[in-house]
């Protein structure tokens, strides 16, 4: 298994359409992308899983949130976050073992477009 030239660790059940099934869904698939809808419901947080692929994630419905890196609690947003409720766009390099938790009472949705070539 490889993530661009270095060699990938994670096994492929962690990937996130696999190990998080019930919040990642594939809307398109090619050899050269997959557009994934993620969506994290009010009070729910996903199984920790990984992303090989180089993508760009584009958060379509904001929420407060909390990122866990392996478990441990790396990120949490705060209100104020939530003030522009227009999609916004980033980058995203391969992601590690991570899970997210919506603590917000309304769904979280993005869209993540993986480049797989």
């Amino acid at each position: 298994m490889t993530s661009g030239n270095a060699r990938w660790p994670w096994p492929e059940e962690l990937e996130g359409t696999v190990a998080a099934p019930d919040s990642h869904r594939v809307l398109l698939e090619t050899r050269d992308l997959r557009v994934l809808e993620i969506s994290i419901e009010p009070g729910a947080r996903e199984p920790e899983h990984v992303h090989r692929h180089p993508s760009v994630m584009i958060v379509d419905r904001p929420a407060r949130i909390r990122y866990y890196e392996a478990g441990r609690l790396t990120f949490e947003s705060g209100p104020g976050n939530l003030a522009d409720k227009s999609a916004r766009a980033m980058w995203m390099a391969p992601e590690g073992l991570h899970s997210v938790e919506n603590v917000d009472s309304q769904p979280y949705r993005a869209f993540r477009v993986e480049l797989l070539r």
